[in-house]
C-alpha cells in the first residue's frame, strides 16, 4: 500500500512564493522517481517537474525552469516543490506522483507513474 500526501497549497500573490510537500509511504523502496504535475481548469495534466530518487537528477518543464525546484528529503520520505516568482497561470491543482522500477515511458509523462496524491490547490492572484 502506497500513499502520497501533498500539503502545501493556497492562495498567494503574483510573485509570491509557496512550498509544496508530498510525504510518501508504504513501499517507497520501490519507487525509481517521483513527480509533479498540475491541473487547470478545462486543461489536461501537465508535467511540472521530477527527480530521480537514487541519482537525484532533476527535469523541469520549459514553464517552470527558473522558477520552481524540487528536492527530496530521504529520511522523511518526502519531496518537495519550492515555487516562487508565481505567475496567475501557475494556478492549478498540483498533484505529486510516484514512479516505480517497473514503470516505463517518460518523466514527464503522467501514464509513467503508477501512484498519485490528491493534490493540492494553488491559486496566483494577479
Amino acid at each position: 500500500q502506497v500513499q502520497l500526501v501533498e500539503s502545501g497549497g493556497g492562495l498567494v500573490q503574483t510573485g509570491g512564493s509557496l512550498r509544496l510537500s508530498c510525504a510518501a509511504s508504504g513501499r517507497t523502496f520501490s519507487f525509481n522517481a517521483m513527480g509533479w504535475f498540475r491541473q487547470a481548469p478545462g486543461k489536461e495534466r501537465e508535467f511540472v517537474a521530477a527527480m530521480y530518487w537514487s541519482s537525484g537528477r532533476t527535469y523541469y518543464a520549459d514553464s517552470v525552469k527558473g522558477r520552481f525546484t524540487i528536492s527530496r528529503d530521504n529520511a522523511k520520505n518526502t519531496v518537495y516543490l519550492q515555487l516562487n516568482s508565481l505567475k496567475p497561470e501557475d494556478t492549478a491543482v498540483y498533484y505529486c506522483a510516484a514512479r516505480t522500477y517497473i514503470s516505463t515511458g517518460y518523466l514527464y509523462s503522467p501514464s509513467s507513474y503508477d501512484y498519485w496524491g490528491q493534490g493540492t490547490q494553488v491559486t496566483v492572484s494577479s
